[in-house]
């Protein structure tokens, strides 16, 4: 009987053993995959940034750093998910220490998680492998491309003062405007086509900064769509190579195009271009060249531009529980550059883990509640401009409706009350007892715009609460969601 117990104590002992062995090997090769995926991010990126400081005239050149561009922000998505996970795992760890009955369900989750994290890093480091071992020649070429005149907002000096990404549109965009006419005595139109809010004016703003484009044309003149159909198009026309702007808010019949774009052209010198800012689609078909398409950032290059503006002078190595809240906002906010700046002015400013997890928590009910009601993330609803319930977006709970963007020239909206929406946000903001102007955010690079909305009081409040009370199961997934406990 003694040889029986002691054959199977020494087996238990052994498999104990084991068990310590592989988990410590996995631990360590998780870290020398994040420590390597960590070096080659550092690689592509010195590279990408060398990249968007440079003109690059080959289309296929281009291409090559969109790739890599994408590379780079997919490898930070993964390098993040797996900081997240291992915090997360620890977390879980020192919880199911304390609780023998759940310890080998939490451990065989944190197994499964772990086996996940490994898979994404093996395969985000074979992808960035690939690529830094066939960009010999992109970085050969690049050194052969004249460097761009950097102003101020296109530097980082200033966390919010500078355009995120969008280096490829705008390249293509100089491109296509250095060119030569394709017919000589014809103005070249480049429709620029994009949804609301992605950055169009932005992006044409930086554009006609630009050292090159100044000094190639003699006048930039701007147009919108009311301007457009009163302005007799001949008197704004001066002598020598003349770049048009015109935004549309809606489409325009042919015949009316037809007639500006004739009257135009027969007052414009050689080498005259038109640009064409839109969200209507249709508007595409105006073009003499191929139309330059904005789109949405990707899930990657968001949450990347989130925990930036988040951060500010910051280092997020040394937070990962704010890293790990800052990716769940991002993720709830779902791509809107506008809120990715309110946001973030507001944590900026706040650094504690108990005020980001409350910042956090509200959004998600601000989202419940416009999915209960109107069947819709708010961002969607923000697209289509259509009214949105705000009602818990601040730290006392409101009955509020944010109605859609006014222009700033609105007279009727003028002498209504101001309140910042950064300061409704963090509960710092006296609320009027009637409707005010919301004052969304100003924006600090060319064209300097303000997004504006009115806020409304309604009759009835949706103040969300948990639906059911949190089981043990349900906490497991909060950690796994927020990457901690408060």
């Amino acid at each position: 009987m003694e040889l029986v117990v002691s054959s199977i104590a020494g087996d238990l002992v052994s498999r104990f053993i084991s068990f310590i062995i592989k988990k410590y090997n996995s631990q360590v090769n998780l870290k020398e995959k994040m420590g390597r995926l960590q070096q080659l991010l550092l690689r592509v990126h010195m590279v990408v940034e060398e990249a968007e400081g440079r003109h690059l005239t080959n289309s296929k050149m281009l291409l090559e750093l969109k790739k890599l561009s994408e590379a780079m922000y997919q490898g930070y998505h993964v390098l993040d998910t797996a900081k997240f996970r291992t915090l997360r795992i620890s977390r879980v760890e020192e919880v199911s220490r304390s609780d023998s009955i759940n310890s080998f369900r939490s451990r065989r989750r944190s197994a499964a998680a772990a086996a996940g994290t490994y898979h994404e890093l093996q395969s985000a480091l074979d992808s960035l492998e690939t690529m830094v071992s066939n960009m010999t020649e992109f970085v050969f070429l690049l050194g052969g491309c004249e460097r761009m005149f950097q102003s101020p907002y296109d530097t980082y000096l200033y966390i919010d003062n500078f355009m995120f990404g969008r280096h490829i549109e705008k390249q293509q965009v100089i491109n296509i405007l250095l060119q030569n006419n394709p017919t000589p005595s014809a103005p070249t139109v480049l429709p620029i086509i994009g949804a609301g809010i992605v950055g169009k004016k932005t992006l044409v703003a930086h554009v006609c900064n630009n050292q090159k484009v100044m000094s190639y044309f003699s006048s930039i003149l701007h147009l919108n769509g009311e301007s457009f159909c009163k302005t007799e198009h001949q008197a704004f026309i001066q002598a020598g190579r003349t770049l048009v702007v015109v935004e549309f808010t809606s489409d325009v019949d042919n015949e009316t195009w037809r007639k500006f774009y004739s009257s135009t052209a027969a007052h414009m010198s050689r080498g005259s271009k038109i640009i064409i800012i839109s969200k209507v689609q249709k508007l595409a078909r105006f073009g003499t060249v191929r139309p330059v398409a904005l789109n949405n950032l990707s899930p990657e290059e968001y949450s990347y531009l989130f925990k930036v503006l988040a951060f500010g002078s910051t280092n997020p190595e040394e937070h990962p529980r704010l890293a790990s809240v800052a990716r769940d906002i991002a993720t709830a906010l779902e791509g809107s550059i506008i809120m990715a700046n309110v946001y973030a002015d507001v944590l900026r400013k706040d650094q504690r883990a108990k005020f980001w997890f409350s910042i956090l928590k509200r959004y998600r009910y601000v989202v419940q509640s416009n999915l209960s009601v109107y069947g819709e993330h708010p961002r969607h609803l923000m697209d289509k401009d259509h009214p949105i319930d705000i009602s818990n977006i601040g730290s006392s709970p409101t009955p509020l409706q944010l109605m859609p963007p006014h222009r700033e020239d609105d007279d009727s909206k003028k002498k209504l009350p101001k309140v910042m929406f950064g300061d409704l946000i963090a509960g710092s903001a006296i609320l009027p007892k009637e409707e005010f102007e919301l004052v969304a955010w100003e924006s600090r690079i060319p064209p300097y715009k303000k997004f504006l909305n009115v806020a409304k009081f309604f009759g009835e409040m949706s103040l969300l609460q948990p639906a059911v009370p949190p089981s043990k199961k349900r906490r497991y997934r909060s950690v796994d969601m927020v990457g901690s406990t408060y």
